[in-house]
């Protein structure tokens, strides 16, 4: 039998809730003063809102390779459990005590129950998150900050620059102010959605969307305020 470092992890928080803590401008709206006694999975420029928010999560995911290269610095200065796509990290970032480098060019299937195989990027770094929150076991996830609608306009996976400031997300200098980005699409985000949902029924677990005024309507929603 192969060794698998990332193995180590596989259902270490079985039967537990966590939060996926996303980046949409909604989360300024929120008391994230809750999250302290909370497991959460923080994505891409998470840190950004560290100091605002008081949020330090216990494990992080970045897929997109603007992200990590724009990033890189801060990613490496993360005291938590990374998750990395390999599209991304190549040639930026290794593997290390705390960080684990995932097959995204050729996962075996659309929702990957196994990380030592792979995850599937699915068009938006949350389905990654909830492929890690699968594979660590967790039997609740709540997910933030998916406010799932952009003011940007373009051609989805198009790369873009933002020359203002980006309203999209919690800080105006997320892609702000001359940076690139990709266009989100929304609709392959959806169709990923659909799926894990389907993967944590099938189970018997679950998916909940606590984000405030979010536009996804795949999960069931719920009050963050009443999780309490």
């Amino acid at each position: 039998m192969t060794f698998s470092r990332i193995g180590l992890l596989q259902n270490r928080h079985r039967g537990q809730r966590c939060f996926i803590v996303c980046n949409g401008p909604s989360l300024n709206r929120m008391d994230l003063e809750h999250l302290r006694l909370e497991t959460c999975i923080g994505l891409n420029k998470i840190f950004l809102g560290f100091e605002k928010f008081r949020l330090f999560p216990q494990y992080y995911v970045a897929v997109n390779d603007k992200v990590i290269a724009q990033s890189a610095a801060q990613i490496k200065a993360l005291n938590c459990v990374k998750f990395l796509s390999q599209r991304g990290a190549r040639h930026l970032i290794q593997e290390d005590a705390l960080t684990y480098i995932l097959n995204t060019d050729s996962p075996p299937e659309r929702f990957v129950e196994d990380l030592s195989l792979g995850a599937h990027e699915g068009w938006t770094v949350t389905y990654v998150a909830l492929q890690v929150a699968f594979f660590l076991g967790f039997e609740q996830v709540i997910i933030i900050g998916m406010d799932h609608r952009f003011s940007s306009t373009g051609s989805p996976n198009a790369t873009a620059i933002m020359d203002g400031p980006d309203r999209d997300h919690f800080v105006q200098n997320y892609f702000g102010f001359g940076q690139s980005w990709d266009i989100p699409d929304l609709e392959r985000s959806e169709e990923s959605y659909r799926l894990a949902n389907q993967r944590f029924d099938d189970y018997g677990r679950h998916i909940l969307d606590a984000t405030i005024d979010g536009a996804c309507t795949i999960f069931r929603k719920c009050d963050y305020n009443c999780l309490f």
